[in-house]
């Protein structure tokens, strides 16, 4: 049975949701706990406990992780109006850095895979609190941009990362200190979350239910369909969102739909940003350079809409 650790910046993109959503319906999967970052004094924790409650999951561990506060976080990603994407206002669930960060290595010392769909900034501060803790944990990353986009996606370059970006010297202490998988952005952006599947999810349950709600509010905020799915043939015209996180929620438990392979890499800082480039003399990492996107999001939808 797969042990799961999730450290997520849930409560804006809804990618995040529709990680949890596939997480929680995954076959035998057990949830070790999740931690949150880019934390607004405990909103995040917050919404995933509400999340879980709807899942009819809130015995799982929940802790509120590094909070912007910190002053670490140069995007700090806000939170959207909690009125358009929830039905009731949800408390907040404050707790201490050292909770979360206790949570985390409790995680690790059990032996979880650990899937961060966030930026990287608990994982980095557990590493400076306990030096080569990252070194033997089976780590998933979502982010980081190493290749060109394709042709029919987006143009993407690193400046689009926003989970490396938002804290690169924590995502910087990540990639020294560890040896995760990488799922960078050129490859998430292969996948859509279609308005085509609305209908279905909105008969899944009560947490399919609420993430139709968020999707709907996202739709007419971020208008994917026609900043992406008018201009790049590669995507679905009714796109409503990538699936950046749940790819890599679906590559860290085995999906066999994507092509990983050990590439040489390097990272520097350039300025403010951090650089994850190919060099032959680079580490070598595991790195996703393919996907099906289409038959992912087909797979995200079954599994998500399971009974």
């Amino acid at each position: 049975m797969p042990l799961v650790h999730l450290d997520t910046d849930l409560g804006g993109d809804i990618d995040d949701m529709c990680a949890l959503a596939l997480l929680l319906r995954w076959p035998g999967v057990e949830l070790a706990g999740i931690t949150t970052v880019t934390e607004h004094e405990g909103k995040r924790a917050g919404y995933v406990r509400e999340a879980l409650r709807f899942a009819g999951r809130d015995d799982l561990p929940v802790a509120a992780g590094a909070d912007v506060g910190l002053g670490r976080f140069r995007l700090e990603g806000g939170l959207p109006p909690e009125d358009q994407y929830w039905p009731e206002p949800v408390p907040a669930a404050p707790g201490s850095l050292e909770s979360a960060l206790d949570l985390l290595e409790r995680s690790i010392g059990r032996g979880a895979i650990v899937i961060g769909i966030g930026p990287c900034t608990n994982l980095a501060l557990l590493e400076a609190r306990r030096p080569g803790i990252l070194r033997e944990a089976r780590l998933f990353l979502m982010g980081g941009c190493v290749r060109p986009a394709p042709a029919g996606f987006p143009a993407w370059d690193f400046t689009m990362d926003y989970n490396v970006q938002a804290d690169a010297a924590a995502a910087q202490a990540v990639l020294d200190a560890s040896t995760p998988t990488l799922i960078p952005i050129e490859i998430t952006e292969r996948t859509a979350l279609r308005r085509a599947y609305l209908p279905a999810l909105r008969r899944a349950g009560p947490l399919a239910a609420l993430l139709v709600r968020q999707a709907a509010a996202f739709a007419a905020s971020e208008r994917m369909e026609e900043r992406y799915g008018r201009t790049c043939a590669g995507l679905p015209a009714d796109i409503v969102n990538f699936l950046h996180d749940p790819l890599a929620v679906a590559i860290a438990l085995g999906w066999e739909g994507a092509v990983v392979e050990r590439v040489p890499l390097a990272w520097r800082m350039d300025g403010d940003w951090l650089r994850i480039e190919e060099r032959p003399d680079g580490r070598p990492t595991p790195l996703v350079t393919a996907v099906d996107g289409a038959r992912f999001a087909e797979f995200w939808l079954d599994r998500v809409t399971s009974t």
